[in-house]
């Protein structure tokens, strides 16, 4: 993301933390998901819950899930203002996380 769009979408919840991406991304795992790191963050934790076999890691998942998405969300609006049509033709043609 550094070489290609020159900065990064994510910003604290309204907080820039770096600056903001230039390029849009849609090479690579791009390609298939607008999100690729969080989708294997997904995948780790799925397979970190089934290697517990317990029901309490459940609940920290579900809100890791709900206050990852609020983020995805406002990294989306993020975009949207940075890049417009593209982007909004990127999020239609290329799923959230699958």
């Amino acid at each position: 993301m550094k070489k290609v769009g020159e900065g990064n979408p994510f910003d604290a919840y309204n907080h820039e933390l770096a600056p903001r991406t230039k390029h849009l991304m849609t090479d690579g795992p791009y390609k298939y998901s607008r999100n690729p790191m969080l989708l294997g963050i997904y995948i780790y934790d799925i397979g970190v819950l089934i290697w517990l076999q317990a029901w309490w890691p459940l609940l920290v998942f579900a809100a890791e899930v709900v206050l990852l998405t609020l983020q995805v969300r406002s990294e989306e609006k993020r975009l949207e203002a940075d890049f417009g049509d593209d982007y909004r033709a990127y999020k239609q043609a290329v799923p959230r996380y699958f």
